[in-house]
């Protein structure tokens, strides 16, 4: 079938990326990138772009090596989900190598902080309590080199070693992620990854901080018994939290054992 004016029909598999990327848009997410990296005169793809174009390949189900990641969008109406005059080749592992790049050297943890707020904002969302935790992930295949001790100051390198496994694979290393996310529908504000083999004892007052600094946020904060040390309330004392008492500790097993079972029975 030819159109009216004589010009060849094209079909495209937009599938679900449509509605990912309207909500990109919504959120501004590029124009938040934009705003910490400019835009270079000469550019068809600004970091901006790219970072949306990235985010839509990872919600594509598909795995594939940096250098082919432009065939993700082959058949794929790229201009509409990416703006006028963005082509497939645009997209090279070039680009996107030196885009992963000023990501890593412009802080991505305080970026992605920004973003998420803006989010929560454009939508709705109550930051008024959030809920801090960590996770493990295990990975497969050969990764050498224990972290050293003259490493461990290098900020924002991690290690993938072994370390205690939530998902109950203690033979496979790992590396961890710490999430913040808001009670109002758990929505994440801040993101962190750490070495597979740190406490989160040692790390989640740092956390809390470092949101509280680059924020003007006042929030609870919520986290499990792994806060609860003497350092990390003192570090804390300015600061609103919740947290478990570990039983762990005499008195908080003295003061369990002395509670009768039907007060716990509404």
């Amino acid at each position: 079938m030819t159109p009216i004016d004589g010009s060849e029909l094209q079909s495209f598999s937009l599938d679900h990326l449509g509605i990912v990327a309207g909500i990109i848009d919504e959120i501004g997410l590029v124009e938040s990138v934009n705003e910490e990296f400019g835009i270079h005169s000469q550019e068809i793809v600004s970091t901006g772009v790219a970072v949306k174009a990235m985010i839509l390949n990872g919600l594509g189900f598909v795995s594939a090596p940096l250098y082919l990641f432009e065939h993700f969008y082959r058949g794929k109406p790229c201009e509409h989900l990416l703006g006028e005059g963005v082509t497939p080749e645009h997209l090279s592992d070039d680009k996107l190598g030196k885009v992963l790049d000023k990501l890593y050297e412009a802080d991505l943890t305080r970026l992605f902080v920004k973003i998420a707020l803006r989010a929560a904002k454009r939508y709705g969302v109550e930051v008024t309590s959030l809920h801090l935790d960590a996770s493990s992930f295990h990975v497969h295949g050969r990764y050498e080199g224990e972290p050293r001790e003259e490493d461990e100051e290098d900020e924002g390198v991690i290690h993938i070693t072994h370390g205690y496994s939530r998902e109950r694979r203690p033979d496979l290393k790992q590396f961890l992620v710490d999430l913040m996310a808001s009670s109002d529908e758990g929505v994440p504000v801040f993101f962190d990854a750490a070495s597979g083999n740190e406490s989160d004892k040692d790390r989640f007052a740092d956390l809390i901080k470092r949101f509280s600094e680059l924020t003007d946020v006042d929030a609870l904060f919520i986290a499990d018994s792994a806060l609860y040390t003497q350092e990390n309330l003192q570090a804390l004392s300015n600061l609103r939290w919740v947290t478990r008492v570990p039983l762990t500790l005499k008195e908080a097993k003295r003061v369990l054992d002395d509670v009768s079972e039907d007060a716990f029975m509404s």
